[in-house]
């Protein structure tokens, strides 16, 4: 006799890597059993999503969640509710904590710190330094490796690595995809005096077109070189995508919800240093740029760089204050707005969230809705209207740069492995999440 299903969701338009129709979905043990027409099956539980789309469960392969060390801004558990209030199933984390995410020990110990406490599946990019070099090959398989990240242009933390030895032997050991942040060191040090105290548009002045486009052309030369996969992070340039649709055999692309949102000057007015970010937003050329880019299929995906920082370390005048911003809550309704203007359809939203990043960094049993694999699930209202507001926000610095900005299109449910972690904006109070699993470990 067979074992009744744990749930079967049943009503709702799926969207898949086979397109978009009305299936139910079965679930048992935490993974998908069964689609299609289920409503004669056995099932513990119901649940009616009658009028909603289901995403296969959305990955944020880009955040910042400051534990430890950095824990007045945020931690693992408060990320994760952020996570999985906006949609969000899993998420890569940065290793410039502190300590900095360098060795087996440090990354063991956010794995342990993560495991049953945050709500949403994760694993943690180790730092690529010039100490660890030769471990690098190990670091890439423990559990819970992203695999490695490197700092090309400095930013939050202390994990510069601007040296041509370093970098060409970090690429040289790799065997994961790695990933990386792309701005010239030199450059930003040769042009600190075009900071204007107090003003934070000239952000990206400082850190201007030039240095990101030197930064990517020398990290996809070192690809080409070693034959290795390298993922160049935030794209924030139009300089940048036109170098990049030619040389894609070995890299790949991200942008993130703010470099397709916003734009200067206008950004700067309205939200001084809460818009500063490394590399900066800027002119809507650039904007512009990025959006062909993802429609021409330059762009592999999105990730929102969530880098939270506190009013206070916001607050200081420019160039003193904090580069980074919210962002891993706001990821689905922003893009879903996106995809009511027609700016991208709701598949290619799907294949830059789910689909991508699994196809990218090989990982097992996410990123589709498919029988055997995880019930990760985004479920979503496309025809909500709602106004993003700082006091929905779950992050503990408790602000996000689109305060007041009116969207169409809602996250209204997420599941992690089956289980209903947040259904109409009620999260669970507990967590249960688990590594992210990868074929290549």
């Amino acid at each position: 006799m067979t074992a009744p299903l744990d749930l079967v969701i049943s009503g709702a338009t799926v969207v898949n890597h086979d397109g978009e129709g009305a299936r139910d979905i079965g679930i048992r043990d935490g993974r998908i059993v069964a689609l299609g027409q289920l409503g004669s099956a056995k099932t513990l539980d119901t649940l009616d999503a009658r009028g909603l789309h289901i995403l296969p469960g959305v990955i944020d392969t880009q955040v910042h969640f400051r534990e430890p060390g950095l824990t007045h801004k945020e931690d693992l558990e408060t990320g994760s509710r952020a996570a999985v209030a906006g949609g969000v199933t899993a998420v890569f984390e940065m290793p410039n904590t502190a300590p900095l995410t360098t060795c087996a020990s440090t990354l063991a110990a956010k794995v342990g710190a993560a495991r049953h406490r945050m709500l949403c599946d994760f694993a943690f990019f180790v730092g690529g330094t010039r100490e660890n070099i030769e471990h690098i090959p190990d670091l890439e398989r423990m559990e819970g490796s992203a695999g490695i990240k490197v700092f090309m242009g400095s930013s939050t933390g202390n994990l510069l690595v601007d040296d041509a030895t370093s970098l060409d032997k970090i690429i040289a050991k790799l065997s994961r995809r790695a990933s990386f942040h792309a701005e010239d060191e030199d450059r930003l040090k040769a042009r600190m005096n075009l900071r204007i105290p107090g003003d934070p548009s000239s952000h990206p002045v400082w850190r201007d077109e030039e240095a990101a486009l030197m930064a990517t052309k020398r990290l996809v030369g070192l690809a080409e070189k070693y034959r290795r996969r390298v993922h160049v992070l935030h794209i924030s340039t139009g300089e940048e995508m036109d170098f990049l649709q030619d040389h894609k055999e070995w890299a790949s692309v991200e942008v993130t919800p703010h470099h397709l949102t916003l734009a200067a000057p206008e950004c700067y007015e309205q939200l001084g240093t809460y818009v500063q970010m490394n590399p900066p937003v800027r002119d809507a050329r650039h904007r512009d740029r990025i959006w062909k880019a993802l429609a021409d299929g330059v762009v592999d995906v999105l990730g929102s760089d969530h880098a939270p920082h506190t009013r206070e370390e916001k607050d200081h005048a420019y160039p003193a204050s904090h580069s980074g911003m919210t962002g891993v809550q706001t990821l689905v309704p922003i893009m879903l707005d996106h995809v009511n203007a027609g700016r991208l359809s709701l598949q290619r939203l799907v294949d830059l969230t789910s689909h991508g990043p699994q196809r990218l960094f090989g990982i097992r049993g996410k990123g589709r809705i498919a029988v055997g694999w995880d019930a990760d699930l985004t479920i979503v209202d496309l025809k909500r209207r709602e106004t993003i507001r700082d006091n929905w926000i779950e992050s503990r610095v408790g602000w996000t740069p689109y305060n007041g900005k009116d969207v169409i299109g809602w996250p209204v449910g997420t599941f992690v492995r089956g289980r209903r972690v947040m259904w109409q904006g009620e999260l669970v109070k507990s967590g249960f999440g688990e590594p992210v699993r990868f074929y290549d470990v």
